[in-house]
């Protein structure tokens, strides 16, 4: 059979299959397995459909193409809310074109999409793709729109428009949805959404590669509907167990078998239905086991399994490379021995599979792999998981990992990539980052770093503001060890209990240190919008710091059975802390639970649509599931949420233990686990409206906390 008629064939599939439920589906199957024959003889004659000629024009993945800045309207544009460019103080700019040591400078994790991304407008998406151009980014996951085109081959394939609704998550867990963890929960996705999506992934891919960006468009890693076990019941397929404490009904995926034919259709059908719909620069994203445990342990499996997906995407694109977020060999390092990472790597020509050392500034997988077994890497900083906020950083293991991997014997690091689950935290780690994609080896003297980022983020050279960020360098974002995971786990956004522990690697008086200074510096910094951020933000960390003493000295109070004592602590903490950092917070835009919120509902067409979208973001935000499955891993410090969420939690929590001490009766976590799910999941199915305005004057309201609490921190009289 010609490429044309296979191509014929397919279209033909495509189109006629969608709805034909009257179709005899064992003589169907049989058409479908003869054309995967018929495509395997075509790729072996090299007659496969062609990629669609919008991807040709654009710059191939194996060249070394640097970007060229659009004048100066990108510097109009900022990544961060927290440092705004104020264009009127920018000073003539001269163009100059820096040599990078690296050939890639990736951005983005697949989670990213999820915790920061997922209900942004293409005017928030301009202003990142300018953010990158502007840092040098030339390689990075553009995967909107993906449910749109899964949704035309599940059609084909005849499914129903009710089995493909259930299969799709909602929008805030659309990340695993699309790695396999997840399916159905949070769902279903409007017709609206679909078509929104796609109008964003054709602007978001010509900004891209008008800047001469690499996009990574996705792939199929193998998992398949339930659905299609109706129409082909001869698949082979696998369930995976479940994950992050889903049961079955929203997890447990369904993994084709390498050797079935399907997997070779299905891949391939989705990569041309995608590159018809956006071209292509031939370069795909695929997870086939991102935090789940392959069926086998056997090398032969595994290369197996690598294999089907590599050739479902080089039978539509022949210049297909193959983008591997390495996450999986750090996270199981039990499962994934020697044997069987190198089943994975070795199963793709060298050259064609790009892996992203995800975890690098702390878990490096590269140094305990060979370099991967020869296949090129990517220094990847991860530092954030669920978007949470907290100041967190290491930084002097991120400025000198990549020239450690560099010169790594027989280093296959072919770039150096940004790769946190969220952004809009911590931008001092994300702006050194960026700057050591362009370094050959590290900043020489970090401090000196620091006191500039200072002078560059305000604006002006201020000697106090540069005081405070040197004991911030010192402090927070000095953390070392294995121990350093960009995850907040502070009393304050967890679900209290008597077993938190608030251990931290520095000493929490540089916190408020930092604070005084900032305060010093702020008659001459208050017209920064980035100083104000930072006002608001450091006050927020020392609150949680006071959370954290206030929590232990509730603990102590209550080993001792000491009522007053227990009283007293949990007042101050619960009564008078979080209603000022709800307070503090709300001064600011940036940190309100209604800009937050108004986002989700932006993307609506409706009401109904609305308030579905608001739930999603709800969830996400602190349940993650319907009982709470990954309880407050995306946690945020915003206000309205630390008012109408965490300050109920701990106040029930000092309730009970008070109850307790006054009964003489023993806590029982779980007992209070039950009564505090009850107060999370209305939180989070009340139509309350928040506002997003900002209400308050941040100095003078971040002055007053400080007077208040500084004291007492000093003088160790909580």
């Amino acid at each position: 059979m010609e490429a044309a008629t296979v191509a014929a064939a397919l279209g033909f599939l495509l189109l006629a299959g969608v709805g034909g439920s009257s179709v005899d589906e064992a003589r169907e199957e049989t058409v479908v397995r003869a054309l995967v024959v018929a495509s395997g003889a075509a790729a072996s004659r090299g007659q496969l459909p062609p990629a669609s000629s919008p991807g040709d024009a654009h710059p191939s993945p194996h060249s070394n193409n640097g970007l060229e800045l659009q004048k100066t309207e990108s510097l109009r544009r900022n990544w961060w809310p927290s440092s705004p460019i104020e264009i009127s103080s920018l000073p003539p700019v001269t163009y100059s074109t820096p040599a990078s040591t690296c050939r890639y400078r990736y951005y983005q994790n697949v989670c990213t999409q999820s915790y920061s991304f997922v209900w942004w407008d293409w005017a928030r998406w301009e202003k990142e793709i300018d953010w990158m151009a502007l840092n040098g980014i030339n390689l990075a996951l553009a995967w909107n729109g993906q449910e749109a085109i899964w949704q035309r081959v599940y059609l084909a394939l005849g499914l129903t428009e009710s089995e493909i609704n259930e299969y799709f998550t909602g929008p805030a867990f659309l990340a695993w949805g699309r790695m396999g963890n997840l399916h159905t929960w949070g769902g279903p996705l409007s017709r609206f959404w679909h078509l929104k999506q796609i109008y964003l992934q054709h602007r978001i891919l010509d900004r891209m590669r008008s800047f001469g960006m690499i996009p990574v468009l996705p792939a199929f890693a193998g998992h398949v509907p339930k659905a299609l076990t109706r129409v082909f019941p001869q698949m082979n397929v696998t369930r995976l167990s479940s994950w992050g404490h889903f049961n079955c009904s929203y997890s447990c995926p369904y993994l084709l078998a390498p050797e079935d034919p399907m997997f070779p259709l299905i891949g391939s059908l989705f990569l041309w239905e995608l590159i018809k719909e956006f071209g292509t620069n031939h370069i795909y994203g695929a997870d086939t086991f991102n935090e789940m445990q392959p069926p086998s342990s056997q090398p032969s499996y595994l290369a197996a399994i690598t294999t089907a997906v590599y050739e479902a995407m080089i039978a539509a694109d022949p210049d297909a490379v193959w983008l591997l977020q390495g996450w999986l060999f750090q996270h199981q390092p039990e499962f994934w021995g020697p044997d069987q990472v190198k089943a994975v790597l070795r199963a793709v020509p060298l050259g064609r599979l790009l892996v992203l050392d995800l975890f690098a500034e702390n878990q490096p997988v590269y140094s305990r792999t060979d370099s991967f077994y020869g296949q090129p890497f990517i220094w990847c900083m991860l530092h954030n998981f669920g978007g949470n906020h907290g100041l967190f950083g290491s930084l002097e293991a991120v400025n000198q990992g990549p020239r450690a991997a560099r010169l790594y014997p027989n280093s296959t690091m072919v770039g150096t990539g940004i790769a946190p689950e969220g952004i809009g935290q911590n931008e001092v780690v994300y702006t050194l980052m960026t700057e050591l994609g362009w370094r050959k080896d590290p900043v020489p003297d970090l401090v000196a770093w620091v006191t500039g980022f200072a002078d560059r983020r305000y604006g002006l050279s201020q000697e106090d503001a540069k005081e405070a960020w040197k004991l911030l360098l010192r402090s927070v974002y000095n953390c070392s060890g294995k121990a350093c995971v960009g995850h907040n786990r502070s009393p304050l956004v967890k679900r209290p209990s008597l077993k938190i522990n608030t251990t931290v690697w520095y000493n929490r008086s540089d916190v408020f240190e930092a604070l005084l200074l900032l305060l010093k510096a702020a008659p001459n910094l208050t017209t920064s919008l980035a100083f104000r951020y930072d006002l608001v933000d450091i006050t927020r960390q020392a609150i949680q710091e006071m959370v954290s003493l206030y929590y232990e000295e509730v603990k102590i109070s209550y080993r001792k059975k000491d009522l007053i004592l227990l009283l007293q602590a949990g007042g101050i903490l619960a009564y008078e802390l979080l209603p000022v950092l709800d307070e503090v917070l709300a001064t600011d835009k940036r940190f309100l639970l209604g800009s937050w919120l108004e986002q989700a509902r932006a993307m609506a067409v409706n009401e109904t649509e609305a308030q579905f979208y608001e739930q999603n973001s709800l969830y996400q935000l602190t349940l993650w599931g319907p009982e709470g499955n990954i309880l407050d891993y995306a946690n945020k410090q915003l206000a309205g949420l630390v008012e109408d969420y965490y300050a109920p939690r701990w106040r029930l929590f000092l309730e009970t233990l008070a109850g307790s001490l006054a009964q003489s009766i023993p806590f029982k976590q779980k007992e209070f686990d039950k009564n505090v799910f009850q107060l999370e999941k209305s939180f989070v199915l009340s139509k309350k409206r928040y506002s997003s305005q900002p209400q308050g004057d941040t100095v003078d309201l971040t002055k007053k906390v400080f007077l208040k609490y500084y004291p007492r921190v000093v003088n160790g009289s909580l």
